[in-house]
């Protein structure tokens, strides 16, 4: 019985160890990841926190410049030329810069009844004093740094080379030291600069190995219950076999009087019937782990469908208010917006308890996940909190996209189509014209003379005449049309269904309404502008190729005619429209 008990003791200590030892490791290995993005978040909220400070610096800057131009002494010193005035303002407020003409970014004109007397600027300095200040408010453990063309500027490892990417924390090395860091992308103002912010590699790693030895005392702890437990179970488990031997026994002596009943009250029917209930209750805690499996199986798929679904926001937040409801097992959830409900799943208004997450980053608020039940544990707080911040960056992710899907189809100045989008258009309408048989017109359109524009009033004047042009163009085509910025100050026009002449009488409509239209100059000058247009179609021009340069053809024969007029090409028509 003794030689029994041991290999009872030993085989469940083997039992014991093997998955206690995988655990820890797994926990180990998760400890150091959940390190790593602990301090990547830090990272990335102390670099916010300091952009944020330089970009209240700016505006101070800024708003200071502005209350200079307003200064009468500075309007009277700029109107005479008055340097050695100018040098005493600028003596009370070092960080200023004036000039007799306008100003590049940053700079505030100063004005005298519309006129742009010249200049001024108040600089914010990236230098230590700025790093320290901006360090001011960041964990003790984390530095910033001021970096330009990949060398430190201020901050610690002062002149040495800075080697990250925008946005992505990764390893560096400063100096002679180790760190995890994370940049801001090149700077506007001033040109080439970027924030950094450092934490020592030697904390992050020391936080790991803290949580290391935390989890090898709660192993050896774990280990230790554990060998009492299976030493008492052996005991109990070896008594009660000794008891029945000695009754078979017994009756193999020839005591046939007594019994071993395996029914009934004796101690192996109490143990049978223990081991029963606890077969039950295993079996019933492996049906509900498996069931809470099950719903962390959907939770965690429905998560990565709305992960994959990051470019649209209202399918992302369907999936991740039912992925909340059933990670922690709520009655049900909702996703309420600036405007109302998004999204709910099950029934938000039962439970006694509600919990409300907001979904804010920065400046985007997408409003907030409010989730229902008849009682949370942290655990489940949790698990809904983290549910929610990832959401969070999915939707802002989503918009951003949205903003670079639109930015990379749609001229910034003009409203209207880039030549990407242009282009596109124009092959997707030559497709369906060749194979449905109806017609594509595209015309050209140039503005005359915009160069003595810009060399006479500058680029901003250009700019509004070009803004002017466009919405003339708007104001003219069709709902099917598209308009677009081809380049430079030329225009095209794509119109599905129109032949030639059908171009040309919508091109001299275009011509006419921005010949009528009048650009207000910056001096008060009212300005006129004309504009030259090409026009050419399909099945006239069969090719891509052959369509654009018919068209643009056309519009410099406008140009030599005369300007000012409507051409169109001689492939398609002989007519022309002055």
């Amino acid at each position: 019985m003794g030689s029994f008990k041991l290999k009872l003791v030993t085989w469940f200590a083997l039992l014991a160890l093997l998955p206690l030892t995988v655990a820890f490791y797994g926990y180990n290995s998760l400890t150091s990841r959940s390190e790593t993005r602990r301090a990547d978040a830090a990272l990335d909220a102390g670099l916010r926190g300091a952009v944020a400070g330089y970009g209240a610096r700016l505006n101070d800057a800024t708003a200071e410049a502005r209350r200079l131009a307003d200064d009468p002494a500075l309007q009277q010193a700029l109107r005479r030329h008055d340097k050695r005035a100018l040098a005493k303002i600028a003596a009370r407020d070092p960080g200023a810069r004036f000039s007799f003409v306008a100003g590049g970014p940053g700079a505030v004109s100063v004005l005298d009844h519309g006129h742009v007397l010249g200049s001024v600027a108040v600089r914010v300095p990236i230098d230590a004093r700025l790093v320290r200040a901006l360090d001011a408010g960041l964990s003790p453990s984390v530095h910033l740094v001021a970096a330009r063309f990949g060398r430190i500027v201020a901050g610690v490892g002062l002149g040495g080379p800075l080697a990250l990417e925008p946005g992505r924390a990764a390893r560096v090395k400063v100096g002679k030291s180790e760190y995890r860091g994370l940049q801001t992308a090149p700077l506007a103002r001033p040109k080439g600069f970027v924030f950094a912010v450092l934490e020592p590699q030697s904390s992050i790693d020391a936080a790991g190995r803290s949580s290391e030895g935390r989890l090898f005392v709660a192993l050896l702890a774990s280990l230790v219950v554990f060998g009492v437990v299976t030493y008492l179970l052996a005991r109990s488990i070896t008594g009660t076999l000794r008891r029945l031997a000695e009754a078979a026994n017994g009756i193999a002596r020839g005591r046939f009087g007594e019994r071993v009943e395996v029914r009934g009250r004796d101690e192996f029917a109490e143990l049978g019937t223990a081991f029963n209930r606890m077969a039950a209750q295993l079996e019933q805690r492996l049906i509900e782990l498996e069931t809470e499996r099950s719903r962390m199986r959907d939770a965690t798929a429905r998560f990565g469908e709305a992960l994959a679904a990051t470019h649209d926001p209202g399918q992302l937040v369907r999936i991740v208010v039912e992925s909340a409801v059933e990670s922690t097992g709520a009655r049900g959830g909702v996703v309420l917006g600036p405007d109302g409900e998004i999204a709910r799943a099950g029934d938000p208004d039962a439970g006694a308890e509600r919990i409300a997450f907001p979904l804010r980053v920065g400046s985007s608020d997408f409003g907030q996940l409010v989730i229902a039940a008849d009682s949370f544990d942290a655990e489940q707080v949790e698990i809904a909190a983290s549910l929610a911040n990832q959401v969070v960056v999915a939707l802002e992710n989503a918009r951003l996209h949205h903003i670079v899907e639109r930015q990379a189809l749609v001229d910034s100045l003009t409203g209207l189509a880039n030549r990407r989008s242009l282009e596109e258009t124009l092959r997707s309408e030559l497709a369906r014209a060749v194979r449905f048989g109806y017609d594509v017109c595209v015309v050209f359109s140039d503005l005359d003379y915009f160069k003595r524009v810009n060399d006479r009033y500058g680029h901003a004047a250009g700019d509004d005449v070009l803004k002017a042009f466009a919405a003339a163009l708007r104001e003219t085509v069709r709902e099917s049309d598209v308009a677009g910025r081809w380049g430079g100050e030329e225009f095209a026009l794509v119109l599905t269904g129109t032949d030639s002449a059908g171009g040309a009488r919508l091109a001299e409509r275009a011509r006419a309404a921005i010949e009528a239209r009048v650009v207000r100059m910056p001096d008060g000058e009212e300005l006129s502008v004309t504009a030259s247009f090409g026009v050419a179609s399909y099945p006239e021009c069969e090719e891509l190729g052959e369509l654009l340069a018919a068209a643009d053809s056309a519009l410099y024969e406008a140009k030599r005619e005369g300007r000012n007029r409507v051409v169109v090409a001689p492939e398609s028509s002989t007519s022309k429209i002055v």
